[in-house]
């Protein structure tokens, strides 16, 4: 019987629009959810027989139309780990779920994929968002980045391992004609990250004609603080002639200190040794080039004292205790010290999948990835159609409160008329006994 029928058809309505206010609410619920995708409704129908001669009522379902390839509003937050995709692709997570016998956290084998990127560090360490989700990435050691491996990316606030110096580069001028000593100190770094003093000292030659000066080299806080000397030839005092005020020839290495022999273009260096408790530690001092002006030349001083110094650096690296963490739009985790250096630890790669749609939704904005979602394909931002990067960025929900209020009007309507069937069939239903009477 038709009526039968038209009852069975309102109720599937009334069914389906219930579930559509279900989406709804959920979308609603999370309109300020951090990297939450909402849930549209998409109705079907479903007819039992209808041709040309007859139409019987049929049923309708409402199934949910995921929408995790629709872009949520990026926005600008204080927090340095957080991280938003601009574009397509995920971020890929580890879920933490215990911790094993020797006190480090056990994660669930599973990778999980995520948009909410609202990063920080939990007390092991680990870039966790917040629903508790931590971020997987590419180890990087040493500068190389391994894309063999995806792991839980971990900041350890250890130490900057100290470097000593090998080598330093000076440039200055020494005043041409100058009759009195010239000094300066510099810092060079020791095995042990400390730094030390060095004390550079210019004597001229008794003859205000001459072009050579001694080198003396010190470092009061080493075991023996006088580390040698040499001599310091210019322009055409050398073995072989220069053009003036260039370096020419180094000659009578006394102690530690011996220098490079004398070819025009050549590197000028003078080598040394120094011991501040923990052995010999050799370092070589550039001074430019044989025959050419830059480094250490002598030429006529503008100024009072007889020595210019431009410049001087030093390749030694003093201990460096943890500053800070923050992330790169290219991926990388950059772990800052107070000593003025950093270090890569890990690259956030995106991970992508040819439909994303089909991803099974977990708790706290999380994916597994299914049959129909294809395989995950782990690349670099902006790569082979995965989305940048923007750092100190979150992406909010992609959900519209007005449009879910429209929604919302609609459903209603919808469900109170599906309803008001069931009451007229019933209606219709009581005649139909009535008649007997």
């Amino acid at each position: 019987m038709s009526l039968y029928s038209s009852m069975n058809t309102a109720l599937s309505g009334m069914s389906a629009q219930s579930r559509a206010l279900g989406h709804i609410s959920d979308n609603v619920a999370n309109s300020q959810t951090t990297g939450f995708k909402r849930t549209d409704t998409s109705f079907v129908s479903y007819i039992s027989e209808s041709n040309s001669e007859t139409h019987r009522p049929g049923t309708v379902l409402a199934r949910p139309d995921f929408t995790n390839q629709v872009q949520g509003t990026i926005e600008q937050v204080e927090n340095p780990l957080a991280l938003a995709i601009s574009g397509q692709g995920f971020f890929t997570a580890a879920l933490p779920v215990g911790t094993n016998s020797d006190g480090t956290k056990n994660f669930d084998a599973r990778n999980f994929y995520t948009r909410a990127g609202d990063f920080n560090r939990d007390r092991e360490g680990y870039m966790v968002n917040g629903s508790g989700y931590a971020l997987q990435g590419w180890p990087v050691t040493d500068g190389v980045v391994d894309k063999t491996q995806l792991v839980p990316i971990q900041v350890k606030e250890d130490v900057f391992t100290p470097t000593q110096t090998k080598e330093l580069d000076f440039t200055g001028n020494l005043a041409a004609g100058g009759t009195t000593n010239q000094s300066t100190s510099i810092q060079v770094i020791d095995t042990l990250g400390n730094s030390r003093a060095l004390q550079l000292t210019f004597a001229p030659s008794a003859s205000a004609t001459d072009n050579t000066w001694t080198l003396s080299v010190a470092a009061p806080a080493a075991t023996t603080p006088a580390l040698g000397s040499i001599n310091i030839l210019f322009g055409k005092d050398g073995a072989v002639d220069q053009p003036d005020g260039t370096l020419a020839e180094f000659t009578t290495p006394l102690g530690t200190v011996t220098g490079t022999a004398a070819t025009a273009g050549s590197p000028a260096t003078v080598t040394f040794q120094a011991d501040f408790g923990q052995g010999l530690q050799t370092m070589t001092l550039n001074l430019g080039s044989f025959g050419v002006s830059g480094g250490l030349t002598q030429f006529a001083s503008t100024g009072a004292s007889g020595l210019s110094v431009n410049s001087f650096e030093q390749d030694g690296i003093p201990l460096g205790s943890f500053s800070s963490v923050t992330t790169q739009k290219n991926g990388d985790v950059r772990i800052n010290y107070d000593n003025g250096q950093s270090r890569v630890v890990a690259r956030v790669p995106v991970t992508v999948f040819k439909d994303p749609d089909r991803l099974d939704h977990l708790d706290g904005q999380a994916f597994l990835r299914t049959t129909e979602s294809g395989e995950a394909r782990v690349v670099e931002a902006g790569e082979d159609g995965a989305g940048l990067l923007s750092t100190r960025a979150v992406e909010r929900s992609n959900v519209d409160i007005a449009t879910e209020f429209s929604k919302l009007i609609l459903a209603q309507r919808a469900y109170s008329a599906n309803s008001k069937i069931v009451t007229t069939v019933d209606e219709l239903l009581q005649e139909t006994l009535n008649m007997r009477r």
